[in-house]
């Protein structure tokens, strides 16, 4: 089929191109720099410049392409480390959410694309009451805390929007958090932020993550392009949620940094927000249940625990090896 990414050199993006090209798929590449056509090219795929926020240029750039399917990738999310103006970090991906998946999607009808795949979050969304790991069926929280609204909004904007359209047909894959080689929870900016002891559990370190390897989102995208069923959500994350007291520790542990330190609740609330003592203490993981029964897809990588230690040998080994 012909398939558009938007996004294309995003976390998720740069692993699913050339997982698409491989699968046979003829695929467009969206980015919005001229700096990383020659990229595009290197995976394989045709590439498009254009803005997402861009109402003009997508349409022009969809109907160019007049693709089959649409796999809306599209986040400004690169060095994001401030967790304490969460809004403000997140602005530009909640535009992305919003009006940028109203372009794609009305761009998406008048090229007569057959089916649109979104990207979604797996984690904090959830209510935080009842059991640690929720399925697609289980609320997302109705209360946040203010510093997180504005984002829980535009993403649940973007999954009713997108699930409730039949032309194209919509489908939703709420990703766990991303790590991979230089991404997500292993990106420099986040392994400085570790080293340097500057992420610190806050309380008991209660709450519950969900965590994806780029490669197993890639592949589980794949999948949905040909076994997903319209309408559908998709929790796409590992088989092993973990307490915050165990993984960030472990992460601590494996990138051979000092144990995180440790900072009570109250002062917790004063110093980085109420928002970020929920991620610490009360947030809910998601169960991948669905996703493997449904997509018949099976992550590659298990578990975070194995993959954050695969990945940080890797990279200690480079480094030695320079």
């Amino acid at each position: 089929m012909r398939i558009f990414v938007a996004g294309a050199t995003g976390a998720v993006g740069r692993t699913l191109v050339p997982a698409l090209v491989s699968a046979g798929h003829s695929v467009a590449g969206l980015t919005r720099t001229a700096a990383k056509v020659e990229a595009i090219k290197r995976m394989g795929a045709e590439p498009v410049v254009a803005d997402g926020l861009d109402e003009t240029a997508i349409r022009t750039a969809v109907v160019s392409v007049r693709p089959d399917i649409i796999i809306d990738e599209l986040t400004d999310l690169a060095g994001v480390t401030d967790l304490r103006h969460f809004d403000r970090a997140f602005a530009v991906t909640n535009q992305l959410r919003t009006r940028g998946t109203d372009y794609l999607l009305a761009a998406a009808r008048e090229a007569g694309v057959k089916r649109f795949i979104a990207q979604s979050f797996c984690g904090w969304t959830y209510a935080r009451a009842g059991g640690a790991v929720k399925t697609e069926t289980d609320q997302l929280d109705p209360d946040p805390p203010q510093e997180l609204r504005r984002t829980l909004e535009a993403i649940r904007y973007l999954e009713r929007t997108v699930t409730n359209s039949a032309n194209p047909e919509g489908i939703v894959l709420r990703y766990g958090s991303f790590y991979g080689p230089g991404t997500g929870m292993l990106a420099p900016a986040m392994i400085d932020q570790l080293r340097r002891r500057r992420m610190p559990l806050i309380g008991d370190g209660a709450g519950w993550w969900s965590f994806i390897h780029v490669d197993d989102a890639a592949a589980a995208t794949v999948a949905a392009v040909d076994r997903g069923t319209a309408g559908n959500i998709y929790n796409i994350c590992d088989d092993e949620p973990a307490e915050v007291r165990e993984w960030l520790p472990e992460l601590a542990r494996v990138l051979g940094a000092k144990p995180p330190l440790h900072v009570l609740a109250w002062i917790g609330r004063l110093v980085a927000g109420e928002h970020v003592v929920s991620m610490m203490m009360q947030v809910r993981a998601g169960s991948n249940a669905k996703a493997k029964r449904e997509l018949a897809w099976q992550p590659a990588h298990p578990s975070w625990r194995k993959g954050f230690a695969e990945i940080a040998s890797q990279d200690f080994a480079q480094r030695s090896a320079a």
